[in-house]
């Protein structure tokens, strides 16, 4: 049987809840995090963590839960029906930052571990997670240094694991009604387990330990450039697509839903203010149409 531990796993998320808000904290220099603890009433709860109207993010979530009860919401056995009557647990650390400027990209992590168990029966785990970047006004070399980050912390477990994370978060955050991808993506990976758990675990830790070296410089960079209402009103259309695919499609919000975690915790990842238009297209040449031309689609970097 392998050596399991629920505990190292807990331990690291909360310790990156933590790192990852404090250096949004000092990134932002104005705004702080208000802190809500909240239990669920099947068993669990977490920290959820909200910074608003800040200097530089209008809006950023930092969530931790840790959940578990005597039987798997149908989100989760959906694709794995062998697990239909086991007790689970599942935590996590999941986070989405939209900045003010729309030159600054909107972006989002997730690192997490199921274990779902039955008396008698070895038990059944996995992680996942992964980090996608969702900009405006892109800049080839930003999603070039966001990608170059994924590429290095995936290097020591295997040469080809960038190559198909990559490829993962592609296929997942994309929404089929518009034909585009939610972003640039980054790395997307699940059911992680095949590698044994020290190596799996080592693996979230890498992922969730550099979301921070991919974001922040790009932040840094963007933060003070100049803009005006028509990129403000086009970074508030944009959103709606982030709307779009969290409600429809992310299986984490289906899940979180479906297993009674706190509402407001799992909702914390829509932007304070977005827009929809009819029939929005964007000007021939524009800045705005270079998304759609060259960013909207899977591409190698």
């Amino acid at each position: 049987m392998q050596d399991v531990s629920k505990q190292a796993v807990k331990s690291f998320l909360l310790d990156l809840q933590d790192r990852i808000c404090q250096a949004l904290e000092q990134q932002d220099g104005q705004a702080t995090f208000e802190q809500d603890a909240w239990e669920r009433e099947q068993g669990g709860g977490g920290r959820s963590r909200v910074l608003r109207q800040g200097q530089v993010f209008e809006q950023a979530g930092v969530n931790f839960s840790h959940v578990y009860g005597a039987e798997m919401p149908g989100s989760a056995t959906a694709h794995r029906p062998e697990l239909a009557g086991r007790s689970f647990e599942a935590m996590g650390v999941s986070l989405v930052i939209h900045p003010n400027n729309p030159y600054v990209p909107t972006s989002h992590a997730n690192v997490r571990f199921f274990i779902a168990e039955k008396e008698g029966e070895e038990p059944v785990w996995w992680f996942g997670g992964g980090f996608d970047l969702t900009p405006f006004y892109p800049f080839e070399e930003d999603c070039q240094h966001w990608h170059d980050t994924a590429k290095a912390l995936c290097q020591p477990f295997g040469d080809e694991v960038y190559t198909e994370h990559k490829a993962w978060c592609d296929r997942y955050f994309f929404l089929p009604h518009r034909n585009e991808t939610r972003g640039v993506g980054g790395l997307f990976f699940d059911d992680l387990n095949l590698w044994g758990f020290e190596k799996s675990f080592a693996y979230m830790q890498a992922v969730g330990n550099g979301y921070l070296d991919a974001y922040l410089p790009i932040v840094e960079k963007r933060k003070d450039t100049k803009y005006g209402e028509r990129e403000r009103q086009f970074q508030l259309y944009r959103r709606g697509r982030y709307v779009e695919f969290n409600l429809v499609y992310d299986r984490g919000t289906l899940f979180g839903l479906q297993s009674g975690g706190r509402t407001e915790s799992i909702l914390m990842s829509m932007p304070p203010l977005v827009r929809w238009e009819y029939c929005y297209e964007p000007e021939s040449g524009s800045p705005e149409a270079a998304l759609y031309e060259h960013y909207l689609k899977p591409r190698i970097w």
